[in-house]
């Protein structure tokens, strides 16, 4: 943990004098007194330079980082990277841990291979340090050269640097990050403090000034991700039937000989990731038989269906089975070959870039479907049904007259969706005024069991389909839950915050929702460049367009779990920091006695999921030593800090199959419609469009 708990930058960035101009809300330094510090930075006492597992070694560690400037725009420019030395006390070798976990080891600063001025293609230009100093929080005002108030300019005045009592400490003694930044392209910073964020943000701020000198590329807080439309199959899906066009897998394997390996009976497998599997385009998919069956040869051929694996059809639609989050049932999920890039460049801090790019799932809350008296309510579920909605259109709409020589079809036609039920019973301003009030005179609960039972109806059924849901008796009265055969039933929720003080604020989803697939693109650091699309293939008829390519700075992220002080609600992070390898900041220390009566709470340990659970049952049972839960935030004058933090591997890169598979997909999708194969660059993603002048 570090000295001081921080979530402000209040006060904290100091610059020195010359070079290029100083912002009005950063305090300027005078040149001798950032020598001053700088002197005194490198000359730290013992208790700083002593290794924390072996404090009779005393020295300098330090760390080379090579971190991206400028993203790779191929076929155009090559990727551009400055270079950051770290130089820290050996009692801080956790924070150079913590950056390189990040951005990477540039290796040995003294071998030739790692000479950033020996790499004309690959060097932005730029050089910076950054020099760990946290005993400079006890250094006087008048000890780093400040001068006396009466001498002092009226800058000098409002940002504190003078002083009128020798003992004055600088800063008050609060952390500082101090730059001394030349318009060549140097950049040295000291930074009086162990915390870790303010080594990730020094690598940040030297990134924006690379970026800013170098000109047209950008260092951005922002974060995104490419969302793909995700959908509910339930037990079985037809690969001949999807929206996303018409191509032979023979035709998609001679378009990526390199990827997709031809099978004898007619599937193919990955080259690169055996667990993807290319089904043909007449391809049906069953859960009830669990396998992947089609016609070859006047034979029918099949392939197991199994959990895990991938299966995407030649227009790069792909389908997976999996296992309902809050309920024993399976069932079958498409993804869509082509997702919608979500980027919110240059926001502030709380702007809300994180949520872009995580997924729903952890705030998805399961429940059952409620009832409130089975009998009316099954009466007024079967009006639904039997209605006639061909009054639902005003009398000079056409639609209208459509209508007029047949009925419209039944809620439970198999000719009817679940989306176009869903759509028919919401209220709508083309629909006529008579029809929106009997919408409205639906009860939710009722609409919810419509919703419900159109999603397990047979047609076999016929109109029997109570035969097929009851609820349980409790104490010889009706319950409240909705089961189908021996299975309750259960309800999606989304939980979107907090409403007052403990209540969650909850909206019940349709019930075949199914959160998109994300691949992340960005969170916090990410290095962009706008280009004219006439420079670029196969963006045929954008001439007139200027394209902006973003990419990820970081090989983590330093995330800040809000939501996990409440067990098994943020089971990403539980999982997370239930890893032997986890970083983590800003969280208590439990002891073993601790852990043991935490333990001794069945209800409350149940709450957590099974990693962190697992955590603290193992924790318990050692003699001594300590461990970190997700729900307990490190203590600061004994109340909880606000500011929990923790290192998590970005996404995309931990799940490579997923976003090789989302890219695969897309390569497949475009290549349809274009009718030629289409290789996407893996390194940066194109994030939007500007309708300007190519010259701008």
């Amino acid at each position: 943990n570090p000295r001081h708990d921080r979530r402000t930058t209040k006060g904290t960035f100091h610059v020195a004098e010359g070079g290029l101009p100083i912002p009005a809300d950063k305090k300027a330094v005078p040149q001798r007194t950032f020598a001053a510090l700088l002197q005194l930075a490198l000359d730290p006492p013992d208790s700083v330079l002593s290794l924390p597992f072996d404090p009779a070694a005393k020295g300098f560690v330090s760390l080379l980082l090579r971190p991206l400037v400028a993203p790779e725009i191929p076929g155009l420019s090559p990727a551009l990277r400055m270079e950051t030395r770290f130089f820290a006390p050996g009692g801080l070798v956790s924070n150079l841990d913590f950056v390189e976990s990040i951005f990477g080891n540039a290796g040995d600063p003294f071998l030739p291979e790692n000479d950033a001025g020996l790499d004309v293609g690959g060097w932005s230009g730029h050089t910076g340090a950054v020099i760990l100093a946290p005993h400079l929080e006890s250094v006087s005002k008048k000890e780093a050269g400040l001068p006396h108030f009466r001498d002092a300019t009226e800058r000098q005045r409002r940002d504190g640097m003078c002083w009128q009592e020798e003992g004055e400490i600088y800063n008050g003694g609060s952390p500082f990050k101090l730059t001394c930044r030349t318009r060549e392209g140097v950049i040295i910073t000291l930074i009086s403090d162990n915390y870790y964020g303010y080594c990730k943000k020094e690598v940040k701020t030297q990134l924006s000034y690379a970026a800013n000198l170098l000109g047209n590329v950008e260092e951005e807080h922002s974060g995104g991700a490419i969302a793909f439309a995700s959908y509910n199959h339930g037990e079985s899906a037809f690969a001949h039937s999807s929206k996303y066009g018409s191509i032979t897998l023979d035709e998609a394997a001679k378009r990526y000989p390199g990827s997709i390996d031809l099978q004898p009976d007619g599937y193919g497998r990955d080259k690169t990731y055996p667990d993807l599997y290319y089904i043909p385009q007449n391809a049906e998919v069953s859960l009830q038989t669990q396998d992947v069956r089609w016609a070859k040869d006047g034979r029918e051929r099949s392939l197991p269906l199994a959990p895990g694996k991938i299966y995407m059809e030649p227009s790069g639609y792909r389908i997976r089975m999996e296992k309902h989050p809050a309920a024993p049932t399976w069932r079958l999920l498409g993804t869509a070959p082509e997702g919608v890039s979500c980027h919110k460049p240059c926001t502030v801090s709380g702007g809300g870039k994180s949520e872009i790019s995580k997924s729903l799932r952890d705030y998805m809350l399961y429940g059952p479907v409620f009832v409130s008296d089975v009998e009316k309510d099954f009466d007024a579920v079967q009006a639904i049904f039997d209605r006639d909605y061909s009054d639902r259109w005003p009398q000079d709409l056409p639609l209208r007259k459509v209508y007029a020589s047949r009925p419209s079809r039944p809620v439970l036609h198999s000719a009817r969706s679940l989306g176009s039920v869903i759509k028919l019973l919401t209220p709508s301003s083309r629909y006529t005024d008579e029809f929106n009030d009997w919408l409205g005179s639906i009860p939710n609960h009722v609409y919810s069991m419509v919703l419900v039972i159109k999603r397990f109806y047979q047609p076999e059924w016929g109109p029997r389909w109570r035969d097929h849901f009851r609820v349980d008796i409790f104490n010889g009265l009706p319950g409240h839950e909705l089961i189908h055969h021996d299975r309750k039933l259960v309800g999606t929720y989304l939980r979107v915050g907090v409403f007052g003080e403990q209540t969650w604020r909850t909206f019940k989803c349709r019930q075949d929702f199914v959160s998109a697939e994300k691949i992340q693109t960005g969170d916090d650091i990410t290095a962009s460049s706008v280009v004219p699309a006439r420079h670029l293939a196969g963006l045929a008829g954008t001439a007139s367009y200027s394209v902006k390519f973003a990419q990820n700075c970081e090989f983590r992220l330093f995330q800040r779990p809000d939501d996990a002080i409440h067990p098994g609600l943020d089971k990403r992070t539980e999982a997370d920091l239930s890893k032997g390898d986890a970083f983590l900041s800003n969280f208590e220390p439990l002891p073993s006695p601790a852990v043991r009566k935490m333990v001794q709470k069945a209800a409350d340990l149940e709450r957590f999921s099974p990693p962190m659970r697992q955590l603290l049952v193992g924790a318990a049972a050692a003699e001594s030593g300590h461990v970190v839960c997700s729900a307990n935030p490190r203590l600061i004058d004994g109340a909880p800090t606000k500011n929990p933090r923790y290192l998590q591997d970005r996404p995309d890169i931990e799940a490579p199959l997923e976003r090789y598979a989302a890219e695969m997909g897309a390569r497949l999708s475009r290549g349809l419609r274009e009718g030629q194969p289409v290789h996407f660059p893996v390194n940066a993603v194109i994030v939007g469009r500007r309708n300007n002048p190519p010259d701008q």
